[in-house]
């Protein structure tokens, strides 16, 4: 397998750069009333239900799991490329040695597949966008590959390790969600319109001829 290019290696720390200044700018205090403000409500709601579970799975997580989330996306998302990378470099060989075995459909378009499927996966997991796609993608592939090695190679614990360990980490980023340092979660504040600190805010707007002013009740128990 390649190694890291330089590129993706800044790219990474690019993204971790963007997804933690975006929650230190989400987190920024008015001066003036020392309230956290919220960005203008979105044109549209979505269903309460729905959106207490995005809202879960985005904003769900505390400072310190978020790092272990974009850790772990970083991690998987810089080494998971590469994979991807050594398919279309040989979308033949792949097939051959890989896809026809498992007797798939169609072997040089699914090694393209998934050759595609983990470099586009493995980029939204280092940037944190669309991070359910991306975990998906990077599952579905290895998912593929543990069985592959299961059907060739029996449960061997040295060729099936490796395999595993992507599949884990996948799977976890899927069900856990990319944590607060994600372009995601920037974006669900902004569509979900939920108040930015562990409290919940009241935004109330007065009023009076020739007055509009902003009042901030906060109603945390």
């Amino acid at each position: 397998m390649a190694t890291p290019l330089p590129l993706e290696v800044v790219a990474g720390i690019c993204a971790a750069t963007l997804t933690i200044a975006m929650l230190r700018n989400g987190d920024e205090t008015s001066p003036a009333t020392g309230a956290f403000f919220e960005s203008p409500s979105a044109p549209w709601q979505l269903p309460q239900a729905i959106a207490e579970r995005l809202r879960g799975y985005l904003l769900g997580h505390g400072k310190v799991q978020s790092f272990g989330l974009l850790a772990l996306r970083l991690a998987i998302g810089l080494m998971m490329i590469h994979h991807g990378q050594d398919k279309l470099a040989d979308p033949q060989g792949f097939a051959t040695n890989y896809v026809i075995p498992l007797h798939l459909p169609f072997p040089l378009l699914m090694a393209h597949a998934a050759g595609y499927a983990e470099i586009f996966g493995s980029w939204l997991l280092i940037f944190g966008l669309l991070t359910p796609l991306g975990a998906l993608a990077l599952t579905g592939t290895m998912a593929v590959a543990a069985y592959h090695h299961i059907l060739t190679s029996g449960l061997n614990i040295y060729v099936l390790e490796l395999v595993v360990l992507y599949l884990g980490g996948s799977l976890a980023l899927l069900l856990l969600g990319p944590g607060r340092f994600s372009f995601d979660s920037g974006i669900a504040k902004e569509l979900l319109d939920n108040p930015t600190t562990e409290e919940d805010l009241d935004f109330s707007v007065i009023q009076q001829p020739g007055l509009v002013a902003i009042a901030v009740e906060s109603t945390s128990r």
